[in-house]
């Protein structure tokens, strides 16, 4: 029953009724992940879905040179990976806990069985996947097209829409730990150039910095129609 509420926590599955929960219940398991502990790499992907119930997790894939660039950071309530008849286009990538996470795994065979008699309950779930893509399609190309200050600010505002943390004095803090070279690969440029431009966004008051932490004035980001 414990697993049940944890599963009705996910906005994706409170359209199932209390009965549907505990049939899925039966389908998930939780699995502990340290921190620092890849939950699959490219070599080591298996077919499924997972749910993050705790923690944070981060999607990067490797270039030719073998630069990081993270594709998304996904917190508690969020969905990854691959089926037959659906893909949230994790295949290719690294996925790592940023802290230690309590991941749901869903057998895959069994939940497609699942959700073809609950028509809503898939309806949610495409919703869901049309929502990510056209997120990451608007990062990318703001990436693609952006200056450096742009792309730093595109992602930051990002990261607060689903990790920020209101303050007082219209800052958002991001709710994980972000250092200089984490930005950097966030984007795709070198730590030394991000350093440059964040000092930079710090005297224009848009952002605040300290250890390891960002606050960003929403108010001022969105002045700059990014």
């Amino acid at each position: 029953m414990e697993t049940t509420h944890y599963l009705s926590q996910f906005n994706l599955l409170q359209s199932l009724a209390l009965e549907d929960l505990m049939e899925m219940e039966e389908l998930t398991r939780i699995t502990v992940v340290p921190k620092n502990t890849y939950i699959q790499t490219p070599t080591t992907f298996s077919e499924g879905l997972f749910f993050v119930k705790k923690g944070k997790v981060r999607l990067y894939r490797l270039n030719a040179h073998g630069k990081q660039f993270t594709s998304d950071i996904l917190s508690e309530g969020n969905v990854f990976g691959e089926m037959d008849m659906i893909s949230f286009g994790t295949k290719a990538h690294y996925i790592e806990a940023m802290e230690e996470c309590h991941i749901c795994t869903i057998d895959p065979a069994r939940f497609e069985e699942f959700i073809a008699h609950r028509p809503r309950f898939l309806m949610s779930l495409m919703q869901v996947l049309s929502d990510r893509i056209k997120s990451m399609s608007q990062l990318s190309q703001n990436l693609a097209i952006g200056n450096l200050h742009d792309k730093i600010l595109c992602v930051l505002l990002k990261l607060s829409d689903q990790l920020g943390v209101k303050k007082e004095d219209n800052y958002y803090r991001i709710n994980v730990p972000l250092s200089h070279q984490e930005i950097a690969n966030l984007i795709g440029a070198s730590r030394e150039a991000v350093t440059v431009a964040l000092q930079e966004l710090v005297k224009a008051e848009v952002i605040q910095t300290g250890f390891r932490s960002i606050h960003i004035h929403r108010d001022k980001v969105l002045e700059r129609n990014l």
